[in-house]
C-alpha cells in the first residue's frame, strides 16, 4: 500500500510550552501562514539535521523555506 511503511507518521512525542513560549510559536506560525504543529515539527527536524550534519531532500511546495548551510 505504501512505498515505505516506515515513512508513515505514527510516532508521537509530547512537548509542553509555557504561555509565553506558546504565544511566540503561534505568532510565528501565523506570520508564516503555517499550522503551529507543522512549524514545530519542521523546526525540530531542521535543528536535528543541523546538529548531526545531515540534510534531507528539498521540501515540497508550501513547506517552510530552508536556509543554505
Amino acid at each position: 500500500m505504501y512505498p515505505d511503511p516506515k515513512r508513515i507518521r505514527d510516532n508521537r512525542l509530547t512537548v509542553r510550552f509555557d504561555d509565553y513560549e506558546e504565544k511566540l510559536l503561534r505568532a510565528l506560525a501565523d506570520y508564516l501562514g503555517e499550522q503551529p504543529t507543522t512549524l514545530i515539527r519542521e523546526l525540530a527536524l531542521r535543528q536535528a539535521e543541523e546538529l548531526l550534519g545531515v540534510s534531507r531532500e528539498p521540501l515540497a511546495d508550501g513547506s517552510l523555506p530552508r536556509t543554505a548551510v
